[in-house]
């Protein structure tokens, strides 16, 4: 039966709109998919390589640098200069000199201050501080010793240097002291005349001169007095032994580091190498601020179920579910352009 005009034409333009109604809906989810991806994109890298290295640079630790008997925050220079070339924030605050329990609870409030990953370093009995100080503080998170102290808990300076003379006692001059309220106690000096050849054999002696007229008194109670904790019990640790340090007795250092299991370096040094080889210590605190390791890993910072790993990674999670809505988009936009695919073949 032949069709009426009233309906052919007519029909056949609803039809007609029909199907490009349809190829219209599927552009459109087509182009949600591309949005989708660019969103993954997104979600999944930096925006521009500048903003990875902002972040980079961002995670770097603050180094702070504890400073020993006779000396003060100026002898860490060289150190200094060198660690902010490479973009590390670096501190040097006064270490106190009068007694173990009171400068490690001076340098810990000093810890408290800093904001972000720490990476501690101690020099000479500024090791014994760091070790006490850095108890308990989760953002300290290597702790790098040159030439140092490094007391187990119950022990004294004073005590691990007898079982390791050194000629440091050769070059002790006692001075009685006052100050205000009564106190009274005795300070430590080191001989003018014995700097040089027991301090810092390996400088010129213009700049041992220097340093034995500029020089800070220790308190006899920073040496007498026993350390209540070891920090490097819990925290990675960095060593660096001066083979020539005549102050603090090289076998007591390498006993040190070998008790700590520290990661340790030996370099041809007085006893003050962060003055003499300020390059070598350098080295050894930046493989401590970029060390992925633990001298001694523990699970929680090595975890190894698949659940802390994908926790560990929200970012990575995050573009997984998003590439994953984005294969369902697309998925469901070629079956429905396949299904009116077949509709539209003739019977």
């Amino acid at each position: 039966m032949a069709a009426s005009p009233a309906l052919g034409p007519g029909h056949g333009r609803i039809r007609a709109r029909g199907r490009i109604g349809a190829r219209e809906r599927i552009r459109a989810r087509v182009a949600a998919a591309g949005c989708a991806m660019a969103v993954c994109a997104a979600v999944a890298a930096p925006a521009t390589a500048e903003d990875a290295e902002d972040d980079a640079a961002g995670r770097k630790p603050t180094v702070v640098l504890i400073h020993g008997a006779f000396a003060d925050g100026s002898s860490w220079n060289g150190v200094i200069e060198r660690l902010e070339r490479r973009g590390y924030p670096v501190i040097a605050p006064a270490n106190p000199l009068r007694g173990l329990t009171t400068d490690s609870a001076y340098i810990a409030s000093v810890l408290d201050s800093v904001k972000g990953p720490i990476v501690l370093v101690g020099h000479s009995y500024g090791g014994a501080v760091i070790s006490v100080a850095a108890a308990g503080n989760s953002r300290v998170t290597s702790l790098v010793y040159v030439s140092a102290q490094m007391l187990d808990k119950g022990e004294s300076g004073q005590a691990l240097a007898a079982r390791y003379p050194s000629e440091l006692a050769t070059a002790i001059k006692a001075v009685p002291y006052r100050a205000g309220g009564g106190v009274r106690g005795t300070d430590l000096y080191l001989k003018r005349d014995k700097l040089h050849r027991v301090f810092a054999a390996d400088l010129p002696a213009s700049t041992a001169k220097l340093l034995a007229a500029t020089q800070r008194p220790a308190s006899t109670a920073a040496f007498s007095e026993k350390a209540k904790v070891a920090a490097w019990r819990q925290i990675p640790s960095w060593f660096l032994v001066a083979r020539q340090d005549k102050t603090i007795n090289p076998r007591q250092e390498r006993f040190e580091a070998k008790r700590a299991h520290s990661h340790t370096v030996e370099i041809n040094s007085s006893h003050v190498a962060m003055i003499a080889h300020p390059q070598a210590v350098t080295d050894l605190i930046i493989k401590a601020a970029t060390a992925k390791g633990s001298a001694r890993p523990s699970p929680a910072a090595n975890p190894s179920d698949s659940r802390a790993r994908a926790e560990s990674r929200p970012a990575d999670t995050a573009a997984a579910w998003v590439t994953a809505g984005v294969a369902a988009l697309l998925l469901g936009g070629g079956a429905l352009l396949v299904g009116r695919r077949r509709r539209r073949r003739p019977r």
